[in-house]
């Protein structure tokens, strides 16, 4: 049974709430072999959708995994999908369904071909270089999953701070409701923008650098160490967190908006 056809049920009186509420507590994990337990409900009941992390997985288990999810949600999220993950992917997808890739993000996304996600909220991504593309990018892929509308714009970091006004003075004007600032090195990128926008900010440091920057830790204390108001700061690399958090901001603003 689906959600729907156990609060149905409940309305016509077939079940009581306690049945409804077990069957409702069922609904939340589909177990996958021996390898996994998925969290199928996870964005009806927190708003972030369930992502399936490929690094570190057999390409098999994360294919068997994705067709259980796309089979209970319409569709399943792919995060750091390498060459040979893609590969066991594209293999006899069903009918159907359709696959489609961002090589940037490192991400991949198979749902049914009628499926389509909710639109709410608008949001900005800003990247510092050219080297920071791939983490901004699995930003974008995982707000559009949310259902977001993207502005982005790339390599307007500070080593040339004159490219960043023009974009940042478009979301603003475009109203998003939070700004993704992806940024190496010394990452001072983000209190920048923070310094200068009225919408929360979310720094995302990247593992871009060498020498003292230790694999971006030298960037996420700058985004910590900042006494710019407005800024939050998520984990190093960390795309798709940053999505999640900067698009639970959009739906909100866009509900209050009444969008």
């Amino acid at each position: 049974m689906s959600m729907d056809d156990i609060l149905q049920a409940l309305v016509r009186g077939e079940i009581d709430l306690e049945t409804a509420r077990a069957k409702l507590q069922v609904l939340n994990i589909k177990r996958v072999g021996e390898i996994a337990r998925l969290d199928v409900n996870r964005a009806r009941r927190t708003g972030a959708p369930e992502a399936i992390l490929a690094q570190g997985k057999r390409p098999e288990d994360v294919r068997r995994l994705a067709l259980a999810m796309a089979a209970e949600s319409g569709y399943a999220y792919v995060t750091r999908a390498d060459e040979g993950t893609v590969r066991e992917l594209t293999r006899d997808i069903p009918a159907d369904f359709e696959l489609s890739r961002n090589e940037l993000a490192r991400t991949a996304l198979l749902k049914r071909k009628d499926f389509a996600f909710p639109r709410r909220g608008k949001i900005g991504v800003l990247a510092a270089g050219t080297a920071d593309i791939g983490v901004a990018e699995e930003v974008v892929e995982t707000a559009r999953v949310m259902g977001c509308e993207v502005l982005k714009a790339y390599d307007v970091g500070v080593a040339g701070i004159h490219r960043l006004y023009e974009p940042l003075g478009e979301m603003v004007g475009q109203r998003v409701a939070a700004i993704v600032v992806v940024a190496g090195m010394d990452a001072v990128l983000p209190i920048v923008v923070s310094s200068q926008v009225a919408v929360p900010v979310i720094g995302l440091p990247t593992s871009v650098g060498y020498g003292m920057g230790k694999e971006g830790v030298a960037g996420l204390l700058t985004m910590l160490q900042t006494c710019s108001p407005g800024l939050a700061v998520v984990n190093i690399d960390n795309g798709f967190g940053a999505g999640v958090f900067a698009s639970l901001i959009a739906r909100l603003a866009a509900g209050a908006d009444g969008g």
